[in-house]
């Protein structure tokens, strides 16, 4: 079997606040934001933890950014860009792809590019995520906007259901044709068979949810495959201070589950794989295939 460092598996973090929640109406609103986060902002704090715990271990990640946190914290941008992490995009106002049209999106994606821009020009930004992964069936026509915006990636997909998106792809770095007949790359998350059922168990609430053994027992399916995992974080993760919002009491577990054993679990991760950005991993892809997608 195929160790998981002989594999370089992808380590992300999508950087927005507490509040950048969606579908709960307690924090939708974004004209309420700049309350919220006058109240208890988290990002700058936990980020910096992210950043000391890649740092400890001589870790590169990728860092999806919220416009809307690089407009107001230029500063942690700047921190991010200068340890020398790659830098993408996770729109600027967090708001779910399939929602928006076209037109939309792509101002949406052109406002968040110039606002990371402004607080680290030298960031060299080829990548998204789309918030909640909420590129779906239907919404393909955000792969052309991308393209269209200068982005050479896409790290969106997740291939199984969840409450804002799922998406039926190949598992593992692969190309997508879009609908207009360009091809970008994709890195989708990373999903693997416990028993009768396909989990993810390498992000957000289902890290925190599953036990150190678990998440390893999946990297090694996965790298078993020859396919990287892709692990993806948010600050809020690591916060047991976060503060309470009134949701449904499925999405209250999921979003302040175990956030206590979240810093301890992605120390033992990294000692435990071989863990580089995602333009990296893209990059190992499509070497080891011998094909020849768009440079990412």
């Amino acid at each position: 079997m195929t160790s998981t460092r002989n594999i370089l598996h992808a380590l992300s973090f999508d950087i927005e606040d507490w509040f950048h929640i969606v579908e709960v109406k307690a924090v939708e609103d974004p004209s309420l934001w700049p309350k919220l986060s006058a109240q208890s902002s988290l990002v700058e704090r936990y980020t910096d933890l992210i950043l000391r715990l890649c740092d400890d271990a001589n870790v590169r990640a990728t860092f999806f950014i919220l416009g809307w946190i690089a407009e107001r914290h230029p500063a942690l941008v700047q921190r991010i860009a200068s340890a020398g992490h790659e830098i993408g995009t996770h729109s600027f106002w967090h708001r779910r792809v399939y929602d928006l049209t076209p037109e939309v999106f792509a101002k949406d994606i052109a406002d968040s590019i110039a606002a990371i821009r402004a607080a680290a020009p030298s960031a060299d930004i080829k990548g998204f995520r789309a918030p909640s992964f909420s590129i779906t069936q239907g919404a393909e026509w955000a792969f052309d906007v991308l393209l269209d915006q200068g982005l050479t990636y896409d790290a969106s997909l997740f291939p199984a259901a969840r409450g804002h998106g799922g998406y039926a792809c190949t598992p593992g770095p692969h190309v997508i044709t879009t609908p207009r007949g360009r091809t970008i790359p994709e890195l989708p998350m990373s999903i693997a068979r416990f028993g009768p059922k396909k989990l993810c168990y390498c992000g957000g609430g289902y890290m925190r949810l599953l036990p150190s053994s678990m998440i390893h027992y999946g990297l090694r399916q996965e790298a078993a495959a020859g396919r990287a995992t892709v692990v993806y974080l948010h600050p809020r993760d690591f916060a047991p201070d976060c503060p309470k919002v009134t949701m449904p009491p499925h999405r209250f577990f999921k979003c302040y589950f175990n956030t206590r054993g979240t810093e301890a679990k992605l120390r033992r991760l990294l000692e435990y794989a071989r863990f580089g950005t995602c333009r990296e991993v893209l990059a190992a892809a499509e070497s080891s295939n011998g094909t020849n997608p768009p440079s990412v």
